[in-house]
């Protein structure tokens, strides 16, 4: 085991862990908001796991997706974003159930749980069928286009997961406000994907021949 990579993605993993409490927690103002250890829960639970299985199995994987730092200048500021909607969202969630404008009733936070967990299995997927995948914008060394499996019906099944994630995490939260902010998400990947693709187009052979033979980017019939 890589002892230095271990620390590292076990460093991040406590630290946003607790930045993530302190977001939800400090504006509810008291520890009995259950629908927040909820997510943590779901969240972290599952992403602990597949953290020890990207070490012991694909330790390279989990190296490109420690890395988080933008070279493209259009992806820094989409970073930039999604870090302030991400911020609102979740102080406005603590603040909604502290207050009680718009709290959703338990059983809407149930199956909202169930939609974030079928997103997490999505992106298991997806990380298993891809391993060039970096959280960076970037073409690497003898990268091949993936087009089986999901990569098969849309070319970026991994924002089909982040979106389903990102928007199911305010409604476990049960906060409809904060669903309202995550919306925000949508055009930021848009504009990601934009970029993206121009990249993969530029960098990556065969990637236009791709796109040609793909259509849709995320959701199929639809975007």
């Amino acid at each position: 085991m890589d002892a230095k990579l271990f620390f590292q993605a076990f460093t991040k993993f406590l630290l946003g862990a607790v930045i993530f409490g302190l977001l939800i927690f400090l504006p509810a103002g008291s520890s009995h908001y259950w629908q927040g250890w909820l997510l943590m829960g779901i969240l972290f639970v599952p992403m602990f796991v597949a953290g020890l299985i990207l070490m012991a199995k694909n330790p390279e994987l989990l190296r490109k997706r420690l890395n988080a730092k933008e070279e493209e200048k259009e992806q820094k500021s989409v970073v930039a974003l999604s870090g302030v909607m991400f911020v609102a969202a979740f102080v406005v969630a603590g603040l909604n159930w502290r207050f009680q404008w718009l709290v959703l009733p338990d059983w809407a936070v149930w199956v909202a749980a169930a939609l974030f967990m079928f997103g997490y299995i999505l992106y298991g997927v997806v990380l298993r069928e891809n391993t060039y995948l970096s959280r960076t914008i970037e073409v690497q060394e003898d990268q091949k286009v993936i087009d089986t499996g999901l990569y098969g019906i849309v070319r970026h099944p991994m924002y089909t997961a982040t979106i389903i994630l990102f928007l199911a995490m305010p409604l476990v939260l049960a906060s409809p406000i904060s669903f309202l902010i995550m919306l925000l998400y949508i055009p930021l990947i848009a504009k990601r994907i934009r970029n993206e693709e121009a990249v993969l187009e530029q960098g990556l052979e065969g990637y236009s021949e791709y796109k040609q033979r793909v259509k849709y980017k995320v959701l199929p019939y639809i975007w």
